[in-house]
Parts: C-alpha cells; structure tokens; sequence
C-alpha cells in the first residue's frame, strides 16, 4: 500500500493490475482506515482513468451477492446521486414505468446520502422489504417483473470502505461506482452521473463491464439525470462505439420547467408524489418522469429514438401498467 500510494502521488496512473490487487486488499480487511483515505483521496487529486474505474468494479461485483435470476434482458436505471438537487425520486418512479412497458427493472439503489430521500428510503415508506435474501429477491424479478436490490446488502464488502469515506466528508471515485456494480449481469443501462466531463469515460467503463447498450446522462443544474430546465448531455454506447450528444426538453417535444418544480422531500413525501405520478396525476414530476422513462426504453433498445421513448412513457402511465408494477413489487417483496 505504502508503494501504491506513493506512486498516486506522484500522479502516476496505476495499471489495471495494481488497482486490483488493492481493492482485493482493502475489501478483505487487510488496508487500514488511513490507508484507505489516503489511497481514495490520492487517486481523486490524480483524476481516475477508466482502467482504474473497471478494475474497482470488476473486483466489487466479485465479492457482491450473486442474484441468480434467469430472466434476460434486465435493466437498472440507477444513477451516481450527489447532485444536491433534492429533486423526488425520478429513477425510482421511472422504473415501475419501465417495468410497465415490458423491461425486467433490477433497480439497484441505496438509501440517501445527500438527499432527504434514497431510493431505498422511498421504497420502505411504500412498505417495500428491503432485506430479503437474494433467491427471494430472484424470485421477486420473476414473478413481479421488478425487483429493488438494496445496495448495502448486494456489496457487504464496503463495510471496509465506508468509515474512510465518511471522514474523508468529499466525493471519491466510490460516488461514481454505485451505479457500475450491479450484482447481475446487465446487457443495457441508464446510468445518470451529476459529471457531464465524465459521459464517455463511465460508457467505456460500463462497456467494460460487459453492457450490450447504455446510455449515460448528466441534466441541467448539476442534474444525475435528464432535467427539464436546460440542455441534457448523453452518451450512447451501442455496438461498441460511444457517441456523445445532447438534447433540450424542446428537442424531445416537452415543455422547460424550473428545478423548484420538481423538489422532493422526505421518504413520506417522496412516496406520496412516486404514487400520483403512477396514477398518471398531470405535472411537473410526472412530466420529469415521462422524460426520464423515456430515455430507459430508447436506452434499451426498445424504443428507437428518445421521442418514441417519451411517447411509450406516457401510453405506460395512461394504461395504469407502471402503478400496477408498484402493487406487484409490494405484493411480492414484502
């Protein structure tokens, strides 16, 4: 460790190799809690290459629990979180509309850091169990066609990384790593980041970790997802190549709302407003949910334009198929 940290100090990239074998180290317990500062910290003044980024995640989903479900074609939408936007829970409603348009969502999440609300907080405010094992949690994927997997139980192995985050008190190349370590296989994923200077670099690394298709998104204001109040910046990973762009809500024939409109609360509230958006209650938060849905089935493939993502959205919501989703998943995972 003294080596490595002594080599990120002197802004030297480490090798795939390296990185490995340090993450091995630190999640069996074998790097002291300074250690473990100093390396994160060390590697976020040196910036984080994408063969560091893969090589963390790689061995993080090796000591993940293993999910075995057999239903192909399964998605997450999770995005980084941290953008200090208090916005509601838009990739948690977002996913009971994905789910009620066909696509098997193992939405991966946590509970809130920098927000009054994670995604599992909003989750148990709607009685969902966050800790059933993980043949019950395949289970749950099979039958309900949505499943939520609480991040906490899927990688016990942060326990060792944890307490050198919380003393550190900044962002770490951990905030960008969540997302990336889904304890299934994915082929596709939305993947929201608050880093727009990191779009390509998170599609390369997600290519490394074996996605078919992505898209990767970072809004306006500092959003980890698409927003409603200014140009949204994506990119696209298919077939190997990665295109940037992005769009304006006019783009995608939608109307600009402020950030306010869309402020969430705590888990109650939360709740309360993932409920009128899946019963298809016009507004600002149904409104940012139908762009958010609609970027998951173009993300997909299921949809092949955003447009067309957004217009199958509103037809899911209109149908009551997304609120249905929600009373599966509280009939199941429970």
């Amino acid at each position: 460790m003294k080596e490595i940290i002594a080599k990120i100090a002197d802004f030297k990239d480490l090798t795939g190799q390296e990185m490995a074998g340090v993450i091995e180290d630190i999640v069996t317990g074998q790097v002291s809690e300074a250690q473990i500062a100093a390396f994160l910290l060390g590697l976020k003044m040196k910036g984080e290459t994408v063969e560091e980024r893969t090589a963390l995640a790689q061995v993080m989903r090796e000591h993940a629990q293993h999910i075995p479900a057999s239903i192909a074609n399964a998605m997450d939408n999770c995005g980084t979180g941290g953008d200090r936007s208090f916005s509601f829970n838009v990739s948690t409603t977002a996913a009971f509309v994905l789910a009620g348009g066909g696509i098997p969502m193992a939405k991966h999440g946590n509970r809130s850091i920098s927000s009054k609300s994670g995604s599992a907080d909003v989750l148990e405010a709607l009685g969902i169990n966050l800790d059933l094992a993980p043949n019950q949690l395949a289970q749950v994927l099979e039958e309900a066609g949505i499943v939520f997997l609480f991040a906490k139980n899927m990688h016990p192995a942060m326990k060792y990384i944890m307490p050198a985050r919380l003393s550190l008190g900044i962002p770490t190349i951990m905030n960008l790593t969540g997302p990336l370590i889904h304890p299934m296989d994915l082929e596709t994923q939305l993947l929201g980041t608050s880093r727009p200077d990191m779009l390509e670099s998170t599609s390369q690394v997600l290519k490394n970790m074996g996605r078919k298709r992505a898209l990767v998104v970072s809004g306006p204001d500092g959003l980890d997802e698409a927003g409603l109040s200014g140009p949204t910046q994506y990119a696209l990973l298919e077939k190997g190549r990665i295109q940037l762009a992005s769009f304006t809500p006019e783009d995608v024939g939608m109307a600009r709302l402020p950030l306010e409109a869309v402020r969430g609360g705590d888990a109650q509230e939360n709740a309360a407003i993932l409920l009128s958006v899946l019963q298809n209650q016009a507004g600002p938060c149904l409104e940012m949910t139908v762009l958010n849905a609609g970027l998951g089935f173009y993300a997909n493939g299921k949809t092949a334009s955003i447009k067309e993502g957004i217009a199958l959205a509103r037809e899911v919501l209109a149908s009551g198929a997304a609120y249905e989703k929600l009373k599966k998943l509280q009939e199941y995972q429970k």
